[in-house]
């Protein structure tokens, strides 16, 4: 009998094209790894043979040697074009490039130009709002009275000039310009401390608390302080009325948006009950006064009112900033900060007496005037990103630009009458909120 197709076929791939189905099946009595042990390539090829024989065939092979041949991988002389790697693929050993213009690169840049538009946004307001009024007074003379002043040459105005610029105007400028600065910078300090965009001084109630303080003092007729009494007092309530709200507002270790502003809502009630029992035992006089406090207003803005704010807002506006990078890894959570070497609590508690003291300098001038601290750190975020570096400081330039623009509109959208100062902000600042609200509701997919 002749030898099968396979045995004798000298390239070894087991061709038997041509020939019968049945031709290709091996005589009784052979394995089915012989067509492999005779093939020199050691390929195991049946073309043309069915599939199930081509399935055992191929994984027929037992033999070490034949089995190691098809796993070897031929080593090939490196060529001229392996010297580098190709457009497509990395060097390993090279680490890769910050590209120019990235996106830190970028957000100073943003910084930057933030800041110069909004410097030179509060020069050409403050100047706007100490020449526009019921006496007019032109900004050229505006600016030769200010360089005479200060021995740069320049001009005095008239006598009704000079007073009405300098013991009218000029007071309310710089008033609004602390005012709107302590309340800007405390908003983004408050968002920091307690990890949320929804606190803020006036909707969490520091703002209410704060005013009862002052309330109180000029209810009861207060003055060991002189003309401190009314600050200090301010500055005890807010702190007392933050400590409650930090504490109450904490569940599990940290603080839950909807307890912070549940515990808003109850210490404004609670606050404004105090300010009505106080309104009920006043005088005609001590309630002119505590209605001021309520609405909110730089109507008797002078010059000893702005000395004795202007040390509580320079002390909380210029120790702020130092705290702008422990904000930054507070963003990240309690747990890595605390692993970065941040005292988490001792923080929290710094942060919020440096609120307290910018809030009651606040307050104690202006009365209760709300949302400033809410909308300006979410305008500057939204420009500008979450970076406390320039958030901070930047919120209290933005604050100080939105407070003399929402002065100069309430002392002209309604003349000869003049609107509230807080009540213009809560009109504003209200809808924002609202919209802050569901979207931050949205985002977290529900409160529970």
């Amino acid at each position: 009998m002749p030898l099968s197709p396979a045995a004798h076929d000298p390239a070894g791939t087991g061709s038997v094209s041509g020939r019968s189905r049945q031709g290709a099946e091996p005589p009784s009595g052979r394995t089915e790894a012989e067509p492999a042990a005779h093939d020199p390539a050691g390929t195991g090829s049946l073309s043309g043979r069915s599939p199930q024989r081509a399935e055992r065939t191929t994984a027929a092979p037992s033999d070490p040697a034949h089995r190691s041949a098809p796993e070897e991988t031929p080593r090939r002389t490196p060529g001229p074009t392996d010297a580098e790697p190709t457009p497509t693929e990395p060097a390993a050993d090279k680490p890769a490039e910050p590209a120019a213009g990235g996106p830190a690169t970028g957000r100073r840049g943003r910084a930057a130009l933030l800041t110069t538009a909004l410097t030179a946004a509060l020069l050409l307001l403050a100047l706007l709002s100490a020449g526009i009024g019921a006496y007019h007074i032109p900004t050229a003379d505006v600016l030769a009275s200010v360089q005479h002043h200060l021995g740069l040459g320049g001009a005095p105005l008239d006598r009704v000039g000079e007073s009405v610029l300098w013991n009218v105007r000029l007071p309310r400028v710089v008033l609004a310009l602390l005012v709107g600065a302590s309340l800007g910078c405390a908003g983004a300090l408050m968002q920091g401390v307690f990890g949320n965009p929804l606190a803020e001084p006036g909707v969490i109630g520091i703002s209410a608390g704060a005013a009862v303080g002052a309330v109180a003092a000029i209810g009861l007729g207060l003055s060991f302080f002189g003309n401190w009494t009314i600050t200090a007092c301010a500055f005890t309530a807010g702190l007392i009325t933050v400590s409650a709200v930090y504490l109450l507002s904490r569940n599990g270790g940290r603080t839950e948006v909807v307890t912070l502003i549940l515990t808003g809502i109850a210490v404004n009630a609670f606050a404004g009950a105090l300010i009505g029992l106080f309104v009920f035992f006043a005088d005609s006089g001590q309630v002119n006064q505590i209605t001021f406090w309520q609405l909110g207003s730089l109507a008797q803005a002078t010059w000893p009112k702005v000395l004795a704010v202007l040390p509580c807002a320079l002390a909380g506006l210029l120790v702020a900033p130092f705290y702008a990078r422990r904000l930054d890894l507070l963003s990240l959570g309690e747990g890595p900060a605390r692993h970065l070497g941040i005292d988490v609590e001792r923080l929290r508690r710094a942060l919020i007496l440096v609120v307290a003291l910018l809030t009651a300098a606040a307050v104690a001038v202006a009365g209760v005037i709300t949302f400033i601290g809410l909308l300006v750190p979410h305008l500057l975020r939204m420009a500008n990103g979450p970076g406390h570096r320039f958030l901070v400081p930047g919120s209290a330039l933005a604050g100080a630009v939105v407070l003399v623009a929402g002065d100069l509109a309430a002392r002209t959208l309604a003349q000869p009458a003049e609107l509230p100062l807080g009540v213009l902000t809560a009109l504003i600042g209200s809808p924002f909120f609202f919209w802050l609200l569901r979207r931050t509701r949205r985002k977290q997919g529900g409160w529970a």
